[in-house]
């Protein structure tokens, strides 16, 4: 296993210095934001695709430092019921597939997207309980005339340019939990896998090693992110927390660096549990800790997950 970054937590510093500060401190991969929420600060795909030069440039920069891209991440809507939004977030995920290609990279991650509730809709429309049966109505009509059929289409172009499209896990979106994930897959084929982040799942009562072992197979590329429940908030209003991630003391969960939410027993079950499904790739540290600067947090991810990662190749058992 190796120890990677979500390169978009230095956006504003250049992409040469981003990648020395990085490399200096143990990582050996980036995953590159290239479009959608993260922005493409460090890759623009259709300027790179357009430019043999600049495509060049952008593949020397990372592979002189002895590093490698993990992953191109475009995470969208390209279900949103805003047609521009849509369409924006789609010729992102369509470029950002290209440019993979070119590149040599296996992954791309997005998330599944979630229409509204029907053609007029304006806003994307999640839906979380089965009654009023209104709700059933919706979600049958995201996932067969929505849902489906795009990632039918999508997955065939990313499959087509030999890619896979790792889809995060994450409430809000149509693919939320495995089995959201598992029944589009089902639907699609197997170009469809988790870019699988514990921490969307901790705060939904899911346990991270089950939901390892339920997608045996199908996971394709890991963030390392943590989350914390708090004790009080959780248990008086439960974990379905609308207030904005700075209200950290009133929410009922909050994203942390690693080992700020979870101790060393998990994170060591966890990445064992990634060795038990065949799972050998990158741990992407995605660093959202509103407690702590980008640069102290990441620090703090790296010198954790060198306690933890399991790098060696597993030999003969000799003691059987």
């Amino acid at each position: 296993m190796k120890i990677g970054v979500f390169l978009v937590l230095f956006q504003n510093e250049p992409l040469e210095k981003a990648l020395d500060y990085v490399k200096a401190q143990g990582v050996e991969a980036v995953e590159i934001g290239t479009g959608g929420y993260p922005g493409n600060a460090h890759c623009n795909p259709r300027e790179l695709l357009a430019d043999p030069g600049k495509l060049a440039r952008f593949k020397e920069a990372v592979e002189s430092r002895g590093l490698e891209i993990s992953a191109l991440s475009c995470h969208g809507n390209p279900l949103h019921p805003n047609p521009e939004i849509a369409k924006k977030h789609h010729d992102d995920f369509e470029a950002s597939v290209l440019l993979a290609e070119k590149l040599g990279v296996q992954n791309v991650i997005t998330f599944s997207g979630c229409p509204g509730d029907s053609e007029n809709a304006k806003y994307p429309n999640w839906v979380t309980c089965p009654w009023p049966s209104d709700f059933l109505e919706v979600l049958k009509w995201q996932w067969e005339e929505k849902l489906i059929p795009y990632w039918k289409k999508a997955g065939q172009f990313a499959k087509d340019h030999g890619v896979r499209v790792c889809l995060e896990m994450h409430p809000g979106f149509c693919v939320y939990n495995p089995e959201t994930l598992l029944r589009l897959r089902e639907a699609v084929g197997e170009v469809i896998g988790a870019n699988f982040d514990p921490s969307h799942l901790f705060w939904q009562g899911i346990d991270p090693i089950f939901a390892l072992r339920k997608l045996e197979g199908a996971v394709y590329h890991v963030h390392a992110k943590d989350t914390k429940i708090d004790p009080v908030n959780s248990l008086v209003n439960g974990n379905l927390d609308t207030k904005v991630y700075t209200e950290e003391i009133k929410r009922s969960w909050i994203f942390r660096t690693v080992g700020y939410g979870h101790d060393f027993g998990f994170w060591k079950d966890f990445v064992s549990t990634l060795r038990l499904i065949g799972y050998d790739g990158v741990l992407s540290i995605e660093h959202e800790d509103s407690l702590m600067s980008g640069k102290e947090g990441f620090e703090k991810a790296v010198a954790f997950l060198k306690e933890v990662v399991i790098r060696e190749k597993i030999g003969q058992a000799w003691w059987v």
